[in-house]
């Protein structure tokens, strides 16, 4: 039983302002950016092709919707030939210029404990069959593809 010289008042709740989880950041998002957030969801939804041979087996399927490929790759025949098969079947190509980049969007890498990416491997060609879930990068990148 509480005397009536020492009640404590009650305590207003702390005002709460929810923020979505994927909400952009002010300002347009870059392409680059925008490319690495949809590799990101396609892998996570099993939506994404890695390396030549699996690429271009999906590219000739018409199993594709964005293509990515690296413009220093060594092999000169699979740049003429993932051009080609974009060409022919209208599928949407990206061209990167680092293959360590690629590969760590494509998530061909380990992370440590900091988060930091460590034993990159270099990817030549990376193919999204499925986007994933919708996004602000997606938008983005059907942007991109649409004023050219």
């Amino acid at each position: 039983m509480a005397s009536e010289g020492n009640e404590v008042p009650p305590v207003a709740a702390p005002e709460t302002v929810e923020v979505p989880a994927n909400a952009a950041p002010q300002g347009k998002m870059t392409i680059e950016e925008a490319l690495e957030v949809v590799l990101k969801k396609a892998l996570v939804n099993e939506g994404l092709v890695r390396g030549a041979k699996e690429s271009i087996k999906a590219l000739d399927r018409k199993d594709a919707e964005l293509c990515v490929l690296c413009e220093t790759t060594e092999e000169a025949g699979i740049v003429t030939l993932v051009e080609a098969l974009c060409n022919e079947h209208k599928i949407r190509l990206i061209k990167v210029s680092d293959s360590k980049k690629l590969g760590e969007m494509a998530g061909l890498c380990k992370i440590d404990r900091e988060g930091n990416p460590r034993k990159i491997v270099g990817a030549s060609v990376v193919v999204v069959r499925k986007w994933g879930e919708e996004s602000v990068a997606r938008t983005t990148l059907l942007e991109h593809f649409g004023s050219q």
